[in-house]
This record gives C-alpha cells, structure tokens and sequence, in this order.
C-alpha cells in the first residue's frame, strides 16, 4: 500500500468509487411488474418498509448509477436532483445538484420537496444519520442492497421502474440489457479464458461483486476471486506476484501501479491492459454492458468481431465525459474529474477516512 496520506487519500478514493462497500451480499431486488398501481410498500436495504402513496413526480438520485438508471428508462425529467458526479449523463448538468460537504445535503434535498430520493448502498454507510433526517421530513427514502452481479444490475432496473411508476419502460430495458448479456456470453462461450485482474487505487474486486461479474461474462477469469478474495478489497503485490494476470482491467479513472510486482506481470509486459470508461464499470446501471463490450474487444477481438457486438443504441451522454462506448485496450475514453470519479466532495472523503484507514490497519498487521 503507498505510504503517507497522498496514499492513504488515493485508497479512501477507491472506497467512494465503487457504490458497494457495506459487508455482505444482498439478493437480488424484487421488482413485481405485474401491477404497476399506487399505493405500493417496499422493503428496502436497510430493513425499512418504503410506502409510495402516488406515482412519484419529483425524483432525487443521489448516486450516477440511479441516475443513469432513470436516463436508461426514459424517465430523466422526473429527476429534480443529482449529485455532483452525474452530470456526464446529457441534461443532468441542468438539475440541482444535491452534494454537500461530506455526502448528500440535507437542505438541498428536502428543499427540493421530492416525492421519492434514490441512494446507494454505500452512502448510507457513511451518511445514514442524514437520511434519516431526510426521513423525519415525511420524505420518503428508498435504500438500494448491495450489486453483486449483473443478474442483479437487471433486477435494479427493474425495481427502479417499479417505484418511479416506469414498469413497462424499465423491463424493456432489463429485457434489452439481459439480451445483450446473453448475446456476449454467446460470444465467448468456447474461448481460452485468461486470468484477469481489476485494478483501482489499490483496491480489486474479487466474487460477489458486479465488476467481478462482468469480467466473467467477459471471456475472463477473475483472478482475484480465484485468490479468495471477496467483495471490493486492497489487493497486495504478492498476490499480483502469484497471480500473475494475463489481463488488467482498470478504469479511465486509475493507474496502474509502476512497480517491480505490476511491471513483471503478463498483462503490463504484453500490454495487455483493458482501460474502461469508469462511468460504464464503477456504477451498477444499465451502461455495464458497454464495459463487457470493451474488455471482450480487448481480449477476445476475433469472437467480439464474429458476433458483431457493436454497440446498437447510443448511450445518453454529454459530449465531454461520453467518449467511445466500444473503446479497446489501448484507447478507451478518459472520463472528466467529476464524470469519472462516482462518490461525493472531499468532505465526505474526511468523514469516512476513519473507516478506511482502520480497515487497512487491520489488514496490515
């Protein structure tokens, strides 16, 4: 791990990267779509039953991946507010931006008066006293569990059309998102499936994580799960020492460490090295797709080529932070500082420093 607090900063990053870090799997969300009526009770990660009296009309997202969501199902001017790193989605710059110092605002939520405010597992870690404020002011919250997989990424979709009152549009893109999951995993059914690694900021996600699950369905082995590793976790140079991946998957937010470990590793002497628009690999949303496209184009060109796996609908973005959907190893897309980093302020970093460094002390003894 890097010495020093520009080090410990950079790990702290990580943490706020993934939208993932509460301990244990969740099962996948049940989302019934059969009835698509008002009133509706829901039960969400924390064990609190949601009631939504009326289709909700004002809508806060306070993490990008419930944000892409909603953009995914057409349902993008329900949105009154995002945070602040949702804004490469196209139009998001123009709604009000509900980071505060420290994670979501209070103030700026409740004043926005939604009907129903959308958060991230890994918020409510951190800032749970502040959704329950958000909760005492008759606003209701909705918890999401944590993404263990793209079987589940679908499922989110679907529960998000559920409670937004955008069922049909929402299985319609569940529907299109397995389609196409299935249609790479076609693809890459028969292929030699190299061992891969998925680096960022000192961290790799290892089995039960949605980023591990895209790998796989990838034509990959994820190599820190076949290491024991579970969950999103530091990873130590030893371990890249014997796993010596063939493959690194990395997002266009992160570097690849310049050490002796990393350096004699398969993947950096042949340069195989799969950078992926973080916006499409970091957030459990329907856009994971485009992130199996780039690492099976990288990896397995012939089979992508062979199944033609082009991208065929464009996703919503803004010119900046969009880029190519595609990508390859060698020139995928970068992401802008508040496009390609899903968390939240500097404030935020400070509050959850305790966790994390805690977290590696115990780790390193």
């Amino acid at each position: 791990m890097p010495d020093g607090w520009e080090g410990r900063l950079a790990v702290l990053a990580a943490v706020l990267t993934v939208m993932a870090m509460l301990p244990g799997a969740a099962a996948a969300p049940a989302a019934t779509q059969e009835d698509c009526s008002f009133p509706v009770t829901v039960t969400d990660a924390t064990g609190r039953e949601v009631t939504l009296e009326e289709d909700p009309e004002r809508v806060v997202t306070t993490n990008p991946s419930a944000a892409q969501t909603m953009w995914e199902i057409g349902a993008q001017e329900e949105v009154v507010g995002v945070s602040q790193y949702a804004t490469y989605l196209e139009g998001a710059g123009a709604k009000a931006n509900v980071s505060g110092s420290g994670g979501p605002s209070v103030e700026r939520i409740v004043a926005l008066e939604p009907d129903l405010v959308l958060v991230p597992n890994s918020s409510y870690g951190f800032a749970s006293e502040r959704i329950e404020q958000i909760r005492s002011a008759g606003i209701p919250v909705y918890v999401y569990g944590q993404p263990t997989s793209i079987e589940y990424v679908v499922e989110k979709t679907r529960l998000t059309g559920r409670l937004t009152g955008n069922c049909e549009a929402a299985d319609e893109r569940a529907n299109r998102m397995e389609e196409e999951v299935a249609r790479i995993e076609r693809a890459v059914e028969s292929v030699e499936r190299p061992v891969g690694l998925n680096y960022f900021f000192g961290f790799t996600s290892g089995a039960d994580t949605f980023i591990g699950s895209i790998m796989e369905s990838s034509g990959l082995r994820n190599g820190a799960s076949e290491a024991g590793i579970t969950g999103f976790k530091p990873i130590n140079e030893e371990t890249v020492v014997e796993m010596n991946p063939d493959w690194i998957v990395v997002p266009t937010s992160a570097s690849i460490p310049k050490t002796e470990a990393y350096n004699a590793t398969t993947a950096v002497q042949q340069d195989q090295v799969v950078r992926v628009n973080a916006n499409y690999l970091q957030q459990p949303a329907p856009r994971t797709v485009e992130a199996m496209r780039t690492i099976v184009r990288a990896v397995h060109p012939e089979a992508y080529e062979q199944a033609e796996l082009t991208t065929t609908t464009e996703p919503t973005t803004t010119a900046t932070t969009a880029g190519e959907t595609t990508g390859t190893a060698t020139t995928a897309p970068e992401t802008t500082a508040t496009g390609g980093q899903p968390g939240f302020t500097l404030g935020a970093a400070l509050a959850a420093l305790v966790t994390a460094l805690a977290l590696l002390a115990r780790r390193s003894r």
